[in-house]
Order: structure tokens, then sequence, then C-alpha cells
């Protein structure tokens, strides 16, 4: 059957790939298996139960929920009536609930559970057009969105017919979702985003799976998220099984218990990935960490068509055997995949990754195109470490005079909801979307990122710095959490620098060097040599201009919940600078020490 609409999937499922896994979600330490009949008895029902409470084709319902099979249900069941879906992250601030909650103009909010449920009270409260909220989880004085359901099936006689009616009427271009991107300025903006725009992408994109229909996926990046959401379409099609982590820090053992054939990142959990490998390798002794480390250094030169050399294969044939079998064991033991979306990838980590066997395929998009305008595919030439892979055959690119990497085609968005001054910005009247980041096509089509173009900026000198090249470098030092270059209209670049605590703390114990708390830590003179030698190695692989001639540390870690990242672990540079003014004056001389401002005698 052609599968034009994102609810077609679920019948495509029914007619020939069914399979009792075919949602599957870990609860109370037991793995809970929903096949293909009840994913489809469950979103009919919900259909049916929506029918039943009033909603018609356009109304909204917001949603927040972790991952799992549920969050499928009702995706499914909100799409075959038209009723438009919003999911929203649950780790924004109030301010921007309170502007996606009245914006969005949803009816309904469903949550998964007590803690998201506490966030989205007061707004709830606050916005009018909010009626009703539902909880999958029992919450005390919340109904249950198992209500919906009940009721679905008490009606499911009477809107049977109208149902297969309704889903007659929904075109592929009609809206299906609103997905308010996170930005790393101001408040979000609603990508209108239709049938046709995802399941175009996803028919672009199919071939570059290497997981077949037999295949499990284990899904942990949030469902809300374009990425994983698309990526969830893309397995549907496909027919293969995905399984829900319990979460982030269960991921390990979750994959372990699965063995899947691949999963998506973005990159921040590939390099916590390689970083953990990393400890354990230095907490081998003798000739065992010896190897192990001269397998780590011959996989950071692997390079693809075996360009290396016979004994270059021959060594790694034997690094695979003695020391990377226990990294993919250390996965499931299966892994054929992990896609990598949402920011850039350290080079370096494709490269040992995939010298591995743990074939990483970077791709690009963003949440206006649904996503993917490019990706990797699993083999050379058209898997290519530093690059995005080859364009999605299915869209138009072109690079424009300044650089900048503009698109066109099927999947690309309706529109920014309520807001055609923004995407009459964003889209020109030629109909070229324009992405905002810089690049360049290689050949075999293959797309290469060399930075936002809203975030490359000049110094004093006239010098251009694009930051994200600089801070991916930094980034792969074991000391570097993150951090975020600044140098806007100055003499030289600089950061602000946010350790990786639990590694810095390690070195801390192995030196000798004893601290009250972070801020003590980061006040160590010791603490800070080692920070500066770390980046007077690395500024000597870096252009004059890139180098950073001075830092500053913060005694706090960076995550989207204290504001300092997006939901997708991007740094919000204007946070950042509201935030750490004193650091950021500091670090240019405009203010002292002690922070006094520094006047010209």
């Amino acid at each position: 059957m052609k599968v034009t609409r994102t609810f077609d999937l679920v019948d495509h499922l029914m007619d020939g790939l069914q399979r009792d896994d075919a949602l599957t979600v870990k609860r109370n330490g037991k793995w809970e298996k929903f096949s293909t009949s009840q994913y489809k008895e469950f979103a009919d029902n919900f259909s049916y139960g929506l029918l039943a409470l009033g909603y018609k084709k356009g109304d909204k319902i917001l949603t927040i929920s972790n991952n799992r099979p549920e969050w499928n249900f009702m995706d499914m069941g909100m799409s075959q009536v038209g009723v438009v879906h919003v999911p929203v992250y649950a780790n924004i601030g109030s301010d921007e609930y309170n502007h996606i909650l009245t914006h969005s103009d949803a009816r309904m909010i469903i949550v998964s559970h007590h803690d998201f449920y506490l966030k989205i009270k007061q707004p709830a409260r606050e916005a009018k057009n909010i009626e009703k909220i539902y909880s999958f989880d029992p919450i005390n004085k919340v109904d249950s969105w198992m209500e919906i359901i009940e009721l679905g099936k008490k009606n499911a006689s009477k809107f049977k017919d109208e149902l297969i009616k309704i889903k007659e009427s929904i075109n592929e271009d009609d809206l299906l979702s609103i997905i308010y991107t996170s930005g790393t300025t101001g408040l979000s903006k609603g990508v209108m985003l239709s049938h046709k725009n995802f399941m175009s992408n996803v028919e672009g994109c199919i071939e570059r799976l290497p997981v077949a229909s037999d295949g499990k996926f284990i899904s942990f990046l949030p469902l809300c998220h374009v990425f994983e959401r698309m990526v969830n379409y893309l397995l549907h099609l496909r027919g293969v099984a995905v399984y829900y982590a319990e979460s982030i820090d269960t991921l390990g053992d979750n994959i372990r218990e699965v063995n899947p054939e691949g999963f998506a990142a973005v990159p921040r959990v590939i390099e916590k990935l390689f970083d953990k490998i990393l400890l354990k390798g230095k907490e081998l002794q003798g000739i065992k960490k010896g190897l192990f480390f001269w397998a780590v250094n011959l996989g950071l030169k692997y390079e693809l068509n075996n360009v290396n050399g016979w004994w270059y294969a021959f060594q790694l044939k034997l690094a695979n055997k003695l020391i990377f079998s226990k990294w993919r064991e250390a996965l499931g033991g299966n892994v054929e995949v992990i896609v990598s979306g949402g920011a850039p990838l350290q080079a370096r980590l494709a490269r040992i990754f995939t010298a591995a066997k743990l074939t990483v395929q970077e791709g690009y998009g963003l949440t206006e195109t649904s996503p993917v305008i490019a990706v990797n595919k699993n083999e050379y030439p058209y898997l290519k470490f530093g690059t995005v892979g080859p364009l999605v055959e299915n869209i138009e690119v072109k690079i424009a005079d300044d650089g900048e990497i503009l698109m066109k085609g099927p999947s690309l968005m309706l529109g920014y909801y309520k807001d055609k001054e923004k995407t009459d910005e964003a889209i020109d009247k030629d109909g070229w979307f324009h992405t905002g980041d810089i690049g360049e096509i290689q050949e075999h089509n293959i797309l290469k990122i060399t930075d936002r173009k809203k975030e490359i900026f000049k110094l004093s000198t006239g010098k251009y710095v694009a930051p994200q090249v600089v801070e991916n470098r930094f980034k792969e030092s074991a000391f570097i959490d993150q951090l975020m270059v600044v140098g806007a209209g100055e003499k030289y670049a600089a950061a602000i620098i946010c350790p990786a605590f639990h590694f810095v703390h390690g070195w801390c114990f192995k030196h000798g060097i004893k601290f009250h708390d972070n801020i003590d830590l980061i006040e160590n003179p010791k603490v800070i040599a080692r920070f500066q030698k770390e980046v007077d190695k690395i500024n000597q692989e870096l252009g004059n201009h890139r180098q950073l001639k001075k830092f500053e540390l913060t005694c706090q870690e960076w995550t989207p919940e204290s504001g300092e990242l997006s939901p997708t672990l991007k740094v919000k540079r204007k946070y950042l600078k509201e935030k750490y003014k004193v650091k950021l004056d500091r670090l240019y001389g405009y203010t002292d020490e002690k922070g006094h401002v520094v006047t010209a005698n």
C-alpha cells in the first residue's frame, strides 16, 4: 500500500509486517510488549474517544511525555481524525510553557507522569484555551488517558464509519503537527509540519537504514524532537521493532538487554559513550592497558576504502578481535548502525566507532525540513567522515553566494504557526529555505557543514572565527564538558569553559589536590594551570586567530534544566553571555579580577 499520511503506517504494519513486539517499553523492571494489532486497537480507540469528546480536524492537543508506546497510540489516534499534535519538551522554562500553551491554541494537555504535571500545572491554569489535563501514569485529581480509550471503546460502533470517512478526507498536505523549535535565542517558533513533510522525508531516507524488517531499534531521544520522531516513522515503514529505554542513565543496560541493531543519538551522547570507554581503559593495568590504547590510536587513524594499506588492515583486524569486540559486546553485540543528528559530530568519533565496526551515520537537517537534508550511507564512497553525507534524493539543495545552505522540496515546512513575517524571512520568494548554516557540496553530492551563519563572528583584526569548529575541537578534551567561544569585535578569541567535573574531580584525587566545592575547585591554581596546559596543547592545532588567548572556568554544569543548553544540548549563547557577563568582561580587560571597571588613565 502507498503510505502518504503518518497513520497509513499502522495499516502498513498490519499488512504483512505484524509482530508481537512492535512497540516495547521497560517498566517496573520488566519489558512490556505491544503487538501490531494492539497498536492499531489503541490508536483507533483513541480516535473514537476524541470524536466522542467533540474534537474535530484542526483542533490541537499538547503532550509532554517520555518515550513510551502510548506516545505512538495517541500520535496516530490524533492524526487519524485530523487533530494536530503539539509535542513539547519537558525541560523548558515556565516562560516557554506559558508561550507555547497559549500560542498553540491547544485544547487539551496529556502528560506522562507527575513530575511533568507539576511543570505544566500552573501555566495550564493561566492559559484560557486549555480545557483539561490527562495523564498516562496515575496522578491524584488528574484524569487518566484511559478514560478517553474507554470512551472510544463504548462509541466504536457509533464512530467507525465516520472515522473511515475522516481518514479518507485527510490530505497529505494537511497540518499534522506543530513542533516548537527550542532555539538558542528568544521564544520558540511553532514549525507547522504536514503528513507529506514527514512521509516524504521517510521515503527519502528509507534506503539509508541498514536494518532489516525483523530488526530492533532502541529509542531514547525525546519523541517530541523532530529527529527521533522521523526515525520512529522510518522504523515503522521498514517494520523494525522499537524498544524504549527506561532513561538515558539506564541506556547501557537496556541496550545489552535488547541487543538492538541500531539506535539514534545526538553527538553529546556519543561523546559521553566514548569518554566512558576511555575511562574503563585507563583503569586497566600493564599489557591490557597498552593494548587498549594501541587499538584506540589505531582506530583514530582509520580511513575508508582500505587506503591505510595491508599492514594497517592486519592490525585493525587484530584490534577488532582483542579490543573493539568488547565495545560491541557492551552495546549488545548486534549494533549495525548509530545514527547521529541534532548537532555537529566530531569526525574522530565517527572514525573510531566505524573502525570498531559500529558504523556511525551522521546526518543533518532542521525541524523546518522534517528534518533530514543529508545523511551518510553505511559504506564508501557515500560515507565520509567529517561530513553529513549525500543529500536526500527527493529534495533540492544549493549553496548561496555567501556559503549558506538553501533547501526546497516536499519535506519543507508549511511555515511558522501564526507568524507570516518569520516565515517570509526563512523562505524566500523563490521558495528556498535559508538554513542559517554554511556548507559546501562535495563529490558524490556529499554535504559538509562548516558553521552556523549567524554564529560566525569577526575579530577586530578583520579575521573571521567559526565558533562551532573551535568548540568541537576543545570538547575532545576529557577535561572539558562544554564551552562557548567568544570574541566578536575583540582582538582575540576567548572562551567560557564548563569543566567535565566528574573527570576533573578524579584528576584532583589522583594528584592530591583538595577542594571544598566546585567554586573552590575552579579557583585552585593547579587546576587552572592544568586547563591552561590543555588549552595551549589544542591551540597549537588551530590557526592563530582561532586560538583561545584567555579562558574562564564555570563552577556549575551546563544543562537544559538550568538554562545554558537547549533541549537538544546546543549552547544557548545569548543566555550564557548574560549569565557570565562578569567573566566575559574580565576576559577582555573591561573589569579587573575583583569585577571593578577598568578605566584608562
